[in-house]
């Protein structure tokens, strides 16, 4: 009897229990179900919108280069005496995107050293842009000129004024045959070997050394003898390793370089390169920027990234 009594209760206790039990379970998924709508479309929007500012200016000025490069090719079209000059400077627009690309999180200090090389590439090309119309200008003046021999009134006028016009191409044809360009821009990390053996590396850890090498183009024309470059080398923070010396050219023109590479100029094609030791600080993970100068004006760019 008393059996039977306990399993009388114990049968609406059960119903009550599972009653509650789905009760908490509906509870619990209706709010989380009420806090899934309590996000708004302005909210999701913000969230799905965000990008950082730094990112924001990567991309600009990716955007930047590229037309900047599109715009380098239509002056090559053009088919002038600059046309080397602007290939050079068209690899060094380029040289530059892959740098900003890798550098997939550029710090705030970074991308103001991106915008001042796209502002001195932008300058470069303007200045390109200004010589062939001044090229194009100077022809068509010869043009006319020559033609104007054949009138006997004018024959000495146009004599002279061809004579001085000539001069000044060809002193501005030498200015610009006489200048040397470098390129080839290397940089790799070496480890050392108990033996004394130097292998590259790509390891932080490992690496020593950094080789930082490059090619100063053949010039027949160009002035022979020592020539001095000056080789920035960045870190990630935008640290000028090395020497870090500050040089001074004049005209508030200034350069803080991690070392100098000195090379015998002879006319012939030159490589030349330069090592910076790691000395009491081990080199650190991530990109390493290299920056190639002679005196103040910027020759090419290069990177490493040590793992």
């Amino acid at each position: 009897m008393k059996k039977q009594n306990n399993t009388k209760w114990f049968k609406p206790l059960f119903a009550i229990i599972l009653i509650l039990g789905f009760g908490a379970v509906f509870l619990v998924f209706s709010s989380e179900s009420i806090e899934d709508v309590a996000e708004t479309p302005e909210t999701i929007s913000k969230r799905l919108s965000f990008e950082s500012k730094e990112t924001s200016e990567r991309k600009d000025i990716l955007d930047s280069l590229k037309a900047l490069k599109i715009a380098y090719d239509v002056a090559i079209l053009e088919k002038t005496a600059l046309s080397k000059e602007l290939e050079f400077e068209r690899a060094n627009v380029e040289n530059l995107m892959e740098i900003i690309k890798a550098s997939e999180n550029p710090s705030a200090d970074q991308i103001k050293i991106f915008r001042n090389q796209l502002s001195n590439l932008n300058v470069s090309l303007e200045g390109r842009v200004l010589e062939i119309k001044k090229l194009k200008s100077q022809n068509k003046n010869l043009m006319t000129e020559i033609e104007s021999q054949n009138v006997v009134m004018y024959q000495q006028k146009a004599e002279n004024d061809t004579l001085i016009s000539k001069q000044k191409i060809l002193e501005s044809t030498l200015k610009d045959a006489s200048k040397l360009y470098l390129s080839n821009f290397k940089a790799i990390a070496l480890r050392e070997k108990s033996s004394g053996t130097e292998l590259e590396t790509t390891k932080a850890k490992n690496a020593k050394k950094l080789k930082i090498s490059f090619t100063i183009n053949g010039n027949g024309v160009a002035k022979t003898g020592r020539r001095v470059y000056y080789i920035q080398v960045l870190d990630q923070k935008n640290t000028v390793l090395g020497d870090n010396k500050l040089i001074e050219f004049g005209s508030d023109k200034a350069l803080v370089y991690s070392f100098i590479v000195s090379a015998d100029f002879q006319g012939k094609s030159l490589s030349a390169y330069g090592i910076l030791n790691a000395d009491q600080n081990q080199f650190k993970k991530g990109t390493y920027f290299i920056n190639y100068f002679d005196k103040q004006e910027i020759m090419g760019t290069t990177s490493i990234t040590l793992q």
